[in-house]
């Protein structure tokens, strides 16, 4: 039995009644571009086959109801009237977050019942967390015939989690949940929400893109996300421009010598300069299908944010290094930082002995064993019925 009818038929068990319809949108990898859109910046996500897929109907009583099959707990029920940023420390805030979004832009929520299940991986940096507030509004927006675009619906999820869930992440991840395209990468401008789809079919070219969860949980309302964050807004402040990304590649030097001993800021705004510029590289390569001199460009993205802006881990850096020293073509860490997940570029004939010696390297270093698992360049949010 599929997702999609399990999902519904639990949806009955729980409610009673057949759901009105069934929604599905992914968790996503970001082949690079990382923590440059809430710097305006550039960013290169592509969506997962993993899935939050969710059961939904109305209700006109002002009541929201929530239940998750992943979570050992019964249904949750909230008043839209009493919900209330960052009141709620639970899973339910995601849900939560987007329907009090949608009811503070006007748009006339009267209530719903839910029932949720995911298969993308919770902690890894796969945005498991916008999958979920993509899910539910797309079909509060299908239901309540509500007309938004998926760009707007992208743009309340993210008001969601900053205001009402408490995190301070930009926008890629629930426009990469909302728009990516089957095949295709999202070349994303974060200031104008401007996007193109850029063919990403690695299987046609004889190569494979790995994740490697590393098992390390990772949680952006924690307080580091938040401090990069401050500093890059110090740097842009400091330089006079509205966000980093106003900060051309050719005057970083300048622009690095104008901070003077500012060492953190420096470091911050160095990463977010170059690593825009390395996006603009990964997409110049893909469309002049030069598929595998992206990946230098991607060991170069892991430096910079292992050295720069001090988010790696030693999980990750051991997945890095001994995925290149095993003759992968390109790896880096991928997500907000301090754990989650990397990606590994490699030949299909690679992907088994690359495989191994991470898993090897693991277990000599005494981690936990990572999670390995292909990433296909997925559909984006849909409605499954």
């Amino acid at each position: 039995m599929g997702a999609q009818q399990q999902v519904a038929d639990a949806f009955v068990e729980l409610y009673g009644a057949a759901p009105e319809g069934v929604w599905a949108a992914p968790g996503r990898v970001n082949l690079i571009g990382e923590h440059t859109d809430y710097n305006d910046g550039f960013v290169m996500p592509f969506a997962l086959p993993h899935t939050a897929v969710a059961a939904v109907s109305r209700r006109d009583d002002g009541v929201l109801r929530l239940h998750s099959a992943d979570i050992d707990a019964g249904v949750a029920e909230l008043r839209l009237d009493e919900l209330v940023p960052e009141s709620d420390k639970n899973w339910t805030a995601y849900p939560a977050g987007v329907v009090w979004a949608l009811r503070e832009a006007g748009h006339p929520i009267t209530g719903a019942d839910v029932h949720l299940t995911s298969t993308v991986p919770s902690g890894a940096g796969l945005s498991s967390s916008a999958a979920l507030e993509v899910v539910v509004a797309l079909a509060l927006n299908d239901l309540y015939e509500l007309g938004l675009k998926r760009w707007q619906l992208a743009r309340l999820c993210q008001r969601a989690e900053n205001v009402y869930v408490g995190a301070p992440t930009g926008i890629m991840d629930q426009t990469a949940s909302a728009c990516c395209e089957e095949g295709h990468a999202l070349f994303l401008d974060t200031r104008d929400l401007s996007q193109k789809q850029i063919p990403f079919d690695l299987a046609a070219e004889g190569m494979r893109l790995l994740v490697v969860d590393t098992q390390v949980k990772h949680a952006h309302s924690d307080g580091e996300y938040g401090k990069r964050r401050a500093g890059c807004e110090k740097g842009a402040a400091l330089l006079g421009v509205d966000a980093l990304r106003d900060v051309p590649y050719a005057d970083l030097d300048a622009a690095l010598e104008r901070l003077g001993d500012e060492e953190e800021v420096r470091r911050l705004v160095r990463h977010i300069v170059t690593e825009n510029a390395r996006v603009e590289q990964v997409v110049a390569l893909l469309q002049a299908g030069d598929t595998r001199a992206i990946g230098p460009v991607l060991v170069a993205g892991h430096a910079s944010l292992r050295d720069d802006f001090r988010i790696s881990c030693a999980e990750l850096d051991l997945v890095v290094d001994t995925a290149l020293s095993s003759g992968a073509i390109g790896a880096r860490m991928t997500g907000g930082g301090f754990g989650g997940s990397a990606i590994v570029l490699a030949e299909v004939g690679d992907v088994e002995a690359v495989t191994k010696a991470v898993e090897e390297a693991f277990a000599a270093a005494g981690f936990t064993a990572p999670r390995v698992f292909e990433a296909v360049p997925s559909a984006g949010a849909r409605r499954l019925n």
